[in-house]
This record gives structure tokens, sequence and C-alpha cells, in this order.
């Protein structure tokens, strides 16, 4: 995993228990320091899939992993006391990364991306927006988007149509309209029954059609968790 960041012009910052943090734009900052990250991402989960392969094999469990990519100005330096200081990044932008880490294991996807991530990313990628959501610590609402350019036809089957059937979904959820989304997610359900995220907002229309909420709904899920 190392590698590949090298391999894309990132740096590692540190281990942290089972999980590494990466930095791309220090100590240089490059336009396409968000596509090289996101690359990063993707050829993480491809490179994992294969090391799967043989674990799977070997008769060995398989390894999952998520990923939390954001772009925003952070305290960059060293940082630290004169008796111990450390080359790093600090403050909120990396903060709201490790909680799209954090958040992949609710939505069950692998790569989540902020919408600042997102809106500099070069088109032609494949993306859909999944959430608005409050991170743990945070008052501002983001945008979350998954990244699925890693899948194939065996991992995501009719991904094409499922995204097309989710977004609809998605835009009729927003609008209240629980139980037009309740028959567009499982549409998309129906093509792949895996789809996590459609189960989710599924079972959310499934709360509000039979408990109604207030005005005052935001469309905003809080996430209680880091």
């Amino acid at each position: 995993m190392v590698d590949i960041v090298f391999n894309r012009g990132g740096i590692l910052d540190k281990y942290i228990g089972d999980a590494l943090m990466a930095i791309f734009g220090t100590p240089f900052k490059k336009p396409d320091d968000p596509e090289n990250a996101v690359a990063v991402a993707i050829e993480m989960i491809q490179t994992l899939r294969r090391y799967n392969a043989r674990r799977i094999a070997d008769g060995q469990d398989p390894i999952d992993i998520g990923i939390g990519v954001n772009t925003g100005e952070v305290v960059v330096g060293n940082i630290g006391s004169p008796k111990r200081m450390d080359y790093t990044v600090i403050g909120d932008g990396v903060n709201l990364a490790a909680r799209l880490e954090s958040a992949t294991k609710y939505y069950g996807t692998q790569i989540l991306i902020s919408e600042a991530t997102r809106n500099r990313l070069k088109p032609g990628g494949i993306t859909r927006e999944l959430d608005l959501i409050r991170v743990k610590g945070k008052a501002k609402p983001i945008a979350d988007y998954e990244v699925l350019d890693f899948h194939t036809s065996a991992t995501f089957p009719n991904l094409a149509e499922t995204l097309r059937l989710f977004e609809r979904g998605y835009q009729q959820y927003k609008m209240r309209n629980w139980k037009e989304a309740m028959a567009l997610f499982m549409q998309a359900l129906a093509l792949f029954p895996q789809d996590k995220p459609s189960k989710i907002y599924y079972q959310r229309c499934i709360h509000y059609q039979a408990n109604p909420p207030d005005a005052a709904l935001s469309g905003v899920w809080t996430m209680t968790e880091k």
C-alpha cells in the first residue's frame, strides 16, 4: 500500500494502528493532487482484491479496508515540541478524511471522498453522491461521494443501471416521496442485492413512511461515532 502511495507522488505521514495516513500536495502543491489521491485509493482496492484471492486460496480470511479522501486547507510542517518534532499535517481537513474512512463501515463502501475532492476531479470517473452527513464533532454538514471505478462486472453486476436507479431513488428520498423512493431502491437491489447504500435508504424510507418526520427535518444524517 505504501508503494502505491509513493508511485503517485504521495508521502506517508504515519501508521495509525492498522491504518496509514498519506498526504498529497506537501511540501509542494500540484494541480493533480486530488486526482492522484483518488487514483491511489482505487489502486489500493484493486491490489487488495488480488491479495485476498491468494489468501482465500490458502484458506485464510479476506481482509477488508475503508479509505477516506478529503481536499482542504491544513497546517503543515514540523509540528510538536523542541524535544520531539514530526513533519505532518493537522486541522479539520485531516479530521474529515478520517471521519469519511470511518463512515465506509456504515455505508458498506470502500472509498468515500468529500464534496471538495469530488469537485476537483476530472470528468469520467464513476462516483455517486451517498448522503449529506454531519460528522462527529462538526456542525456543518458535507456531501460525501462513493468512488466505484475499481469495480468489475463480477464485483458489481449491472453497475450503471443500479446507479441510475439509486440516483432517482435518492432524489425522491430528498423530496420525501417515500413510496416512490422505496420502489426505486427495491429495483436497484433486484439488480445487485449486495448494494448496501440502497438497503440503507430502503430501510430509511420504511421508517419515515411509518414515522413521518416533521417539516424541520433537514435531510442531514448525523454520524454519532468517529
